[in-house]
This record gives C-alpha cells, sequence and structure tokens, in this order.
C-alpha cells in the first residue's frame, strides 16, 4: 500500500485538488467566522462615527488584487450607508476608477435614497501618488477642480465649502500596495489627526501592524479578515446574513479552506509514506 501511494502519479492529486475546490465553488460553501478583536476595531470605529460623519473612501489597488481586496471594499461602503455617512471616493492608483464605480454601483443598487452630490460624490483620479496626498491635506482645490465627471466643485453641495482633507472625520483605504495606507498614514492621518481605517493584501499587512493603534485604528488583512467583517456586519444587521451579495468574503474562504485542509492532509499522508519506507529499509 505505501508503495502504491509512494509511485502515485501525481496528476491524480492535482485532479482530487481540482474537485475538491471545484464542488466548494459549485456549492458555493461557507464556514462560520468569529470576529477577531482587529477586525472588530475596524467595525467600531465606523458604527461609532455620528450620523452623517464624513468619510473619505480612498481604493487604492488594481483588478490584480480584486479578488483579495474588492469583498472588504463593498462591505465598507455598505457599512458607511448604512450609517448614512457622507461618502468622499478617491484613488491614487489609475486602475482604482473601476473599483470606485463598483461601490457607486452598491449605492445606486442598494442605497436609492443616496443622490449624488448630496450624499456622495466621486473625486477620481490624480496623477502624483503620495503627492496627492500631501496636496489635498492643504488644498484640495489647487488638485481637485471637479469631480470625475468634469462639474465643478462650486456647484456640488458636499464640496461646495471643501478646501482640503482635514474636516474629514475618517478615512477608509483599502490598498493592495503603493502609494496606498502606509503613505495616507504618513501623510494626512498622522500630522492632521484624522482618525483611520483599511484594508489591505495578506503581504501588505504585517509592515503596517506598527502603526495600530495609534495612526490606524484597525485593518483588515487579506480574504479572511473581510470575511470576518461581514460577519461583523450580520451580526450588527441582521439583514445582511440573508443576503448573499453581502457575503461575497465568506463565500470565497470556503474553497480556500477546503484548499488549505486538503494540502494539510496530503503532507501528513506524505509524511506517512516517507517514514513507512524509511523504517521497512533499516529493518531490512
Amino acid at each position: 500500500m505505501l508503495n502504491f501511494f509512494a509511485t502515485l502519479d501525481r496528476r491524480w492529486i492535482f485532479l482530487l485538488m481540482f474537485l475538491a475546490v471545484s464542488m466548494a465553488i459549485l456549492g458555493q460553501l461557507k464556514f462560520p467566522e468569529k470576529v477577531s478583536p482587529m477586525v472588530r476595531d475596524v467595525y467600531t470605529t465606523i458604527e461609532e462615527l455620528p450620523e452623517g460623519s464624513n468619510v473619505l473612501l480612498a481604493y487604492d489597488y488594481d483588478p490584480a488584487s480584486e479578488g483579495e481586496l474588492q469583498p472588504m471594499a463593498s462591505a465598507f461602503t455598505r457599512h458607511c450607508a448604512k450609517r448614512k455617512h457622507k461618502l468622499y471616493f478617491i484613488t491614487l492608483w489609475p486602475q482604482g476608477v473601476p473599483m470606485i464605480q463598483r461601490g457607486v454601483r452598491i449605492l445606486d443598487e442598494e442605497f436609492p435614497e443616496y443622490e449624488y452630490g448630496k450624499d456622495y460624490v466621486t473625486l477620481g483620479y490624480r496623477t502624483g501618488q503620495e503627492g496627492v496626498i500631501k496636496l489635498i491635506t492643504t488644498d484640495l482645490r489647487s488638485l481637485y477642480a471637479n469631480d470625475i465627471a468634469g462639474t465643478s466643485l462650486d456647484d456640488i453641495p458636499m464640496t461646495q465649502d471643501l478646501k482640503n482633507i482635514q474636516k474629514m472625520d475618517l478615512i477608509v483605504n483599502v490598498s493592495a500596495g503603493t502609494p496606498g495606507t502606509k503613505e495616507w498614514v504618513l501623510y494626512a492621518a498622522t500630522p492632521f489627526d484624522i482618525k483611520m481605517v483599511a484594508g489591505t493584501t495578506g503581504v501588505g499587512a504585517p509592515v503596517l501592524y506598527p502603526y495600530i493603534p495609534s495612526q490606524l485604528t484597525g485593518l483588515l488583512g487579506a480574504i479572511k479578515a473581510a470575511a470576518e467583517y461581514e460577519q461583523a456586519m450580520a451580526e450588527g444587521y441582521p439583514e445582511y446574513a440573508k443576503n448573499p451579495k453581502m457575503q461575497e468574503a465568506k463565500r470565497r474562504m470556503g474553497p480556500q479552506l477546503v484548499a488549505h485542509v486538503l494540502m494539510l492532509l496530503l503532507i501528513v499522508v506524505g509524511n506517512v509514506i516517507y517514514f513507512g519506507q524509511r523504517g521497512s529499509k533499516v529493518s531490512q
């Protein structure tokens, strides 16, 4: 038996992984999530803001990181809208504009009471990377004379008196790299004492932990934290637990967990085979 598994064509293992993950995807397999303290801090920060607070939603990522970051960006948009906050969308990435449009689509479909110019506005993208942050913290009008559609900020109720982002009550950043969360912390949140939470990729999270909790109130790291945030939303707003659109991260966690468990089992089986064969050779 050990010899059979030791000589098994590896393509059978690939097929087994394919079938396991496919079944999890097709079956929309989900597992219970326990909200970690850091994710709870992010949720509480947005939840406890007074209704109608000004929130800057900075979505600095592109389609390459959409699978990992879009669920948390969607959850942030829904949570802020649920709390009736005033939303200002912005991105430091040229490919980030379609990511913002996904958030706007959520508002249009799920929050029909939200009116453009009164409840949310899309500032869009300006070139300059972290230089954009340095400018808009003191003089936003020097870089943004109009919104993404070309409408003058003077003609939009939300931006008529907007001179800089120092009046923001919270910065929410979703980042896939540079420029992103680190730059928002260094050039906006810290020097101007603006409260900030963020979500980032798994590889980008560790370098941001030193900023928590003084400069960064909380952080969502990768799809696991996004799933926990969805769980926190479901606990706070029970109607979210029944809506599949609001469980995207949980749905993506199912196949990932199945794949990880299968990998661990294969490692165990591989070690059993190895030590079994070595024991046979020693006894001979």
